[in-house]
């Protein structure tokens, strides 16, 4: 079924993304729409190399975006990149609060980050987690802001931008779509660790093994 939304996304007085207005709706809209997908792994070749561009925004990009919004909430993420449910497509999705509780939800198709000048950056080393690592956190330092370019469903050209922990996300989410993880930020010793919580643990999703 055919994305429904065909309006232009809405933008501010500064040209960004308004994707703090309707939040619930929207996102129900989409996961109602979808199907729900199992979650691949560190380990699994597609979210180790980089995601082809999406050149083609008709019905077959519209049910993706609805599968990942119901994968998303399934797995219980607040952002979602193709390649986390086996798609070799730069999109990703998200519903995600900033720092100031507020939500966003959303979805960008060849997103490029921001290069922001030295003295914009302000590193928050938080906790950090992945639906494609589960059960394992690490601290890792990123910028508390940043700019997003990309395109929405229709191929239309967006901006978005956050802070705090809607920042992480989508510095998080456009990583996957370029090869990776949050891990491999890490040091050895970090990702080791990462790595063995993964291990220990048990998901509480449904995800596909590796060979």
């Amino acid at each position: 079924m055919a994305q429904q939304e065909n309006q232009v996304v809405p933008v501010d007085e500064e040209g960004y993304v308004v994707d703090t207005e309707d939040c619930e709706a929207r996102e129900l809209a989409y996961r109602e729409r979808g199907t729900s997908r199992p979650i691949t792994v560190v380990g699994n070749p597609v979210l180790h190399r980089e995601c082809k561009d999406v050149t083609e925004f008709g019905d077959d990009l519209a049910r993706l975006i609805d599968d990942m919004f119901a994968s998303q909430k399934t797995a219980e993420g607040v952002g979602l990149a193709a390649n986390q449910i086996g798609v070799d497509a730069k999109v990703f999705v998200y519903d995600c609060p900033d720092d100031d509780g507020k939500r966003h939800t959303g979805v960008v198709v060849n997103p490029k980050l921001v290069e922001l000048p030295v003295a914009a950056r302000v590193l928050d080393d938080s906790n950090e987690g992945c639906l494609s690592v589960p059960t394992a956190y690490a601290s890792l330092a990123r910028p508390d802001y940043v700019e997003v370019t990309g395109q929405d469903a229709r191929g239309n050209p967006i901006k978005v931008r956050g802070t705090g922990y809607f920042a992480r996300c989508l510095q998080h989410e456009t990583d996957h779509l370029y090869g990776y993880l949050y891990i491999d930020r890490l040091s050895k010793r970090d990702r080791k660790d990462a790595l063995r919580q993964m291990d220990e643990g048990t998901p509480r999703y449904e995800v596909v093994p590796n060979a």
